[in-house]
């Protein structure tokens, strides 16, 4: 006799970039809901990707009879709902930044580290979208030799940013193309248009941004390792979607380029993309609205003892975000968590 599959009562809070994606995630992956209640800061009624959704101002009672309730995003711990949906009997799953690094939250992506939801954790934590990238390539390299040191510089796309940004890099390049000055309205500290900016987020008293200082204590959680060291810069780029790395890895014992792309090739979630002979290596333009991690520019670091560099690639909105939370949930329900 085949055993019936599950279905869960879904919640979704908030119908932005991140918010909308997971919607598409949802119901292109088919999780099994029995239910979907759509839910944001003010009520009304949304077209997405040919569908329209009711969407209820989200409340505390929201989560009454939810099995699970998914988080698009939430900068500020103030009004924060992630709680009271838990106190309502709800998993949550948690795009936000404000509980990635609770020492109780666990910080979750799939290919890494799934196995820390086995645990009894009932609010789960999605990482920042470079960060999930730079895990996900980093893991299979780690595994073979320990990771020393990482020395990776961002290039993120203007859709980090939200739909606002998108919308001002498509005007800027429209005035560029016209010989006119950029709009004076700006989501950033200078035109991006034909531009690159190295801030992305709040600046700290050290001199490194809060994107930055993510990257080293999100890697370290998600890896667990906090000895590993790593140090980043994070530009913003005229790119519309898409975010890249450029990766330098210290180890601690040998790891030829050779096998660094066979462990890449058979590790889940990576596509390697890696014959400089033909021009093949991963760009954001052709990897945007995909699932995976793109890896390529695989080569030897020779000046270091044991060092690899890669140029890792993938959708930020969509495995950085929407397909990563959607995956944690999977794994939750697979693992009989929900």
């Amino acid at each position: 006799m085949r055993k019936t599959r599950k279905s869960y009562h879904v919640a979704l809070v908030g119908v932005g970039a991140v918010g909308v994606e997971m919607l598409k995630v949802l119901r292109q992956r088919r999780f099994p809901m029995a239910s979907l209640r759509v839910l944001a800061t003010r009520p009304r009624r949304e077209t997405i990707d040919g569908k329209s959704y009711q969407v209820e101002r989200a409340t505390p009672e929201s989560f009454k009879g939810v099995d699970l309730a998914l988080f698009a995003g939430g900068e500020e711990p103030e009004g924060h709902l992630g709680w009271p949906a838990v106190e309502a009997g709800a998993v949550v799953v948690d795009n936000g930044p404000v509980y990635r690094l609770y020492p109780n939250v666990p910080l979750v992506v799939p290919e890494v580290n799934a196995h820390v939801l086995r645990g009894d954790a009932q609010l789960i934590a999605n990482p920042n979208c470079s960060t999930i990238q730079l895990v996900v390539a980093l893991k299979p390299l780690y595994d073979r030799a320990r990771i020393k040191r990482v020395v990776v510089s961002t290039y993120q796309a203007v859709s980090g940013k939200g739909s606002a940004a998108k919308v001002q890099l498509a005007k800027e390049w429209k005035h560029a193309a016209a010989d006119d000055r950029p709009p004076k309205e700006t989501c950033f500290t200078r035109p991006i248009a034909g531009n690159v900016i190295p801030h992305i987020d709040r600046f700290s008293p050290d001199g490194y941004t809060l994107e930055e200082t993510k990257l080293l204590h999100e890697t370290r959680k998600i890896m667990g390792d906090d000895h590993l060291q790593v140090t980043a810069t994070a530009v913003r780029v005229p790119v519309m979607n898409g975010h890249s790395e450029s990766v330098n890895i210290e180890f601690y014992s040998p790891l030829s380029a050779a096998d660094a792309r066979k462990a890449l090739r058979a590790a889940p979630g990576i596509r390697v993309q890696d014959d400089p002979g033909r021009n093949l290596y991963p760009v954001p333009f052709e990897v945007s609205g995909t699932d995976d991690v793109y890896v390529g520019r695989i080569r030897q670091d020779h000046s270091v003892a044991y060092g690899l560099n890669l140029w890792v690639v993938a959708d930020n909105i969509r495995k950085g975000a929407a397909l990563n939370a959607v995956q944690i949930a999977e794994k939750l329900a697979e693992f009989g968590k929900l």
